[in-house]
């Protein structure tokens, strides 16, 4: 390449850079006049974005499907008739809210654990193994903004998935059960409105007991650039704590376990509703989650991006 070519090359790209530089005005510090950060990465448009994605249609179509294939599974099963005290499964064809609790006992300690551990690991991971984060953050899309409304829509996502199984459960319970009343299996009785409004209680306890989970996953979602590794290790890091919970060796140290109170939410099956579980259990996984997400946006603030 001659000399007079290169130069007239470097010249025109000169000139573009000018003509850009005069077509979108820019402020003091380089950015665009008019920019408004809080205008990026809108969470409407992040949700409908996820919502395209068929992950995210798999693990809300399997929610709402899981409650038809557990009225096919007892169907075909046979009652043993065991002896001894009666438990929640066994209820379960007693009506449709029995049925939506027998839903929400078979899938709170592993199907809800990965749904969300999905959603939340998912967040940046992924955009990092596309390589498409650093040009989120070219837009600009400030950085803790960023994390922010993925925050936002993984969490919307993860309420829809928790809504969608018991809301499914009652209306597919109550066509092949009945609409009866809540049973418990210690013997006690409540109307179909008062149970469900103890559905609604359970269903709120659960979303907000798996908050440790979905800070986990973030912070394993920032910490890591593969998606596989964040969903992966919050899941499993679920399960070593429900196995150290079963360890009585550990005494007391059981206590501070995430998953020691997975499932108080039982007490809101007896009159009165024993709080006492329920309210140590959701401060436990409050403070998981604030921890979690905290090393998470700090670390994201700090973070190398190149990917």
């Amino acid at each position: 390449m001659s000399p007079t070519h290169h130069d007239h090359s470097a010249d025109t790209a000169v000139a573009v850079m000018q003509n850009v530089r005069h077509a979108v005005p820019v402020s003091a510090d380089g950015t665009p006049v008019g920019f408004n950060p809080n205008r990026t990465l809108r969470v409407r448009v992040e949700l409908s974005r996820q919502l395209r994605r068929r992950r995210t249609q798999l693990a809300l179509g399997f929610m709402a499907l899981l409650p038809v294939i557990l009225v096919i599974a007892f169907a075909f099963g046979t009652n043993s008739g065991a002896r001894g005290a009666v438990n929640l499964v066994d209820l379960a064809t007693s009506g449709s809210i029995n049925f939506a609790l027998v839903s929400l006992f078979f899938s709170a300690s592993f199907l809800l654990i990965v749904v969300i551990s999905l959603f939340f690991g998912d967040t940046i991971a992924s955009e990092a193994s596309w390589s498409s984060l650093r040009y989120l953050l070219a837009m600009p899309v400030p950085r803790v903004r960023l994390i922010r409304q993925k925050v936002l829509v993984a969490g919307l996502l993860s309420l829809f998935a928790l809504l969608i199984l018991p809301i499914s459960a009652l209306i597919v319970g109550g066509f092949a059960y009945g609409w009866n009343p809540l049973s418990t299996p210690v013997g006690e009785q409540f109307t179909f409105a008062d149970g469900l409004l103890r559905i609604a209680l359970i269903v709120s306890y659960v979303a907000i007991q798996l908050t440790w989970v979905a800070g986990l996953a973030l912070m394993l979602s920032v910490l890591t650039d593969a998606p596989l590794g964040a969903v992966g290790g919050a899941v499993l890091i679920s399960i070593l704590s429900q196995i150290l919970n079963q360890i009585d060796a550990l005494g007391d140290l059981r206590n501070y376990l995430p998953t020691k109170y997975a499932f108080a939410w039982t007490g809101a099956l007896v009159d009165p509703i024993r709080w006492d579980d329920m309210v140590r259990g959701g401060f436990l996984s409050l403070a998981y989650a604030v921890v979690f997400a905290t090393i998470a946006v700090l670390h994201f603030r700090r973070k190398d991006v190149t990917s």
